[in-house]
């Protein structure tokens, strides 16, 4: 797990903004003036090829792992002996842990083969207290930030019912479930957090004030998005989107969708300040 290193510690106190968001993408501030170290003598986390390196690593950890695991619960016959059980649920949470790493670095390579040259950073698995990590953070300096969580429910369709603002997983043959822990309230929280801990990341007060933040959740094949109405669809760019309220405003995508989104994204408010 990559772990957010810090220089110093930020109280409350110290970022006291308050970020109310819109549906059109413009964000109004309420701030009171406190002190702020100086951003640019800030160690950012690691982030970009650093950070996609450390993820490699980290599979091949998990790997070696998993596979070890897997060996030992063979050996102990798992048909017919409950260690083979237990050793089994041991590897259970590496093998989580290296689809999700997987993913990432599958990701990562995408945007970073798009937008390194636009100056993008992507900081990823940062860890935000009481909630998952946040898969990435996504920033264009002065142009755009991105909160995205990776998400999947295996083969699945994805609900929102408006009557209760809700996400739903829905199988085949099997109903509908409620999705705990709701990622759009997740997404709701990494803002939250990263309006606290902004200087982290060498962000100003006028960086935040100014530039449009987008929280993404996109899901990974094989979930898919089901059909909703189509007051609850946006476009930018001629790409049309799933737009949800719930703690803000998110965007629900595909993962293969991602470039084109972000694209559109940016090219929407680089038109906005022409």
């Amino acid at each position: 797990m990559i772990q957010t290193p810090r220089r110093y510690e930020i109280s409350d106190s110290l970022s006291a903004e308050r970020i109310i968001e819109k549906y059109d993408g413009s964000r109004t501030m309420i701030s009171t003036p406190v002190s702020a170290p100086d951003l640019d003598s800030i160690t950012l986390p690691i982030h970009n090829r650093e950070a996609l390196q450390q993820l490699e690593l980290e599979k091949d950890h998990l790997s070696i792992v998993s596979n070890a695991v897997g060996v030992a619960a063979a050996c102990s016959g798992i048909f017919v002996n409950s260690a083979g059980f237990l050793i089994l649920a041991a590897a259970y949470r590496p093998l989580i842990r290296l689809e999700k790493v997987a993913r990432l670095i599958k990701l990562m390579n995408i945007l970073l083969e798009h937008f390194e040259s636009q100056g993008v950073q992507i900081f990823p698995s940062l860890q935000v207290p009481d909630n998952q990590p946040l898969d990435l953070f996504v920033r264009f300096p002065q142009k755009a930030h991105l909160l995205i969580s990776i998400r999947s429910k295996g083969d699945a369709e994805i609900v929102f019912k408006e009557e209760n603002e809700t996400l739903y997983v829905k199988r085949k043959g099997k109903g509908s479930r409620y999705w705990k822990p709701c990622p759009l309230v997740e997404l709701g929280n990494y803002t939250n957090w990263l309006n606290k801990n902004r200087q982290l990341f060498g962000i100003s007060a006028k960086e935040v004030r100014n530039t449009p933040l987008a929280k993404v959740l996109a899901l990974w094949h094989p979930t898919k998005i089901d059909e909703h109405n189509e007051h609850l669809y946006s476009t930018i760019s001629e790409i049309k989107l799933l737009v949800l309220r719930r703690k803000g405003t998110s965007f629900v995508i595909q993962e293969e969708e991602m470039i084109n989104f972000i694209k559109a994204y940016l090219a929407k408010y680089e038109a906005q300040d022409a």
